[in-house]
């Protein structure tokens, strides 16, 4: 795959977009969560437009809502867009953060994958997986300061990405599902109460 001007420009655009933005309760500049997904996208044969999609994915949800997608589509082109727009919880700005709300958010997200292009999912998945890795490493060394970052406890952070799991390996087996799984496994062992836990995934699934 070559990577071209459009490339460029998509970088220069993300750390516009998320330039002096840290990822959650560390000093890390969050451009690097992009550029690993997309890095990781790009390791594993995607197409550059995917490339883009993976350094974009977050723009919409965090950083302007349903403006930076049309902005993003002009710029880089309707397929991006979509990408893009399939990866966002929300097009609207932040979402209210009650429990209910978040739930039917993360219910209706975890429904609509099977509905998702393979394009997508590649980019879905190596989000999933640094997301995932991050928050076991942020577990290893910092405890219990880790989970009061998250609005949710952390049987049912953890077992949202447990579904997400189980649903992209069935819509999507692939090296990097393979990690997601090992990854997952990994969160799991932070859980104090298993049964809570699985209760939560069925409850994702449902």
């Amino acid at each position: 795959m070559h990577l071209g001007l459009n490339f460029e420009r998509a970088l220069t655009y993300a750390l516009h977009v998320h330039g002096g933005h840290v990822r959650k309760g560390t000093e890390v500049p969050y451009f690097s969560h992009l550029m690993a997904v997309s890095a990781t996208v790009i390791e594993n044969g995607g197409s550059e437009t995917q490339a883009i999609a993976a350094l974009l994915h977050d723009a919409v949800e965090d950083q302007g809502g349903r403006p930076r997608l049309q902005d993003i589509s002009d710029r880089f082109g309707s397929e991006v867009a979509e990408i893009v727009e399939a990866c966002s919880d929300s097009l609207d700005g932040a979402a209210d953060d009650t429990r209910e709300d978040w739930l039917v958010r993360k219910r209706q997200y975890l429904a609509s994958l099977k509905n998702k292009r393979t394009a997508i999912l590649a980019v879905t998945v190596a989000d999933k997986l640094h997301n995932a890795r991050a928050i076991f490493r942020d577990a290893q060394s910092s405890g219990e300061a880790l989970w009061r970052r998250f609005h949710r406890p952390r049987e049912q952070t953890i077992a949202y990405y447990t579904a997400i799991h189980r649903v992209l390996s069935e819509l999507h087996p692939s090296p990097v599902t393979s990690e997601l799984g090992d990854a997952v496994r990994m969160m799991e062992t932070q859980v104090a109460d298993r049964a809570a836990h699985e209760r939560f995934v069925a409850e994702l699934l449902a």
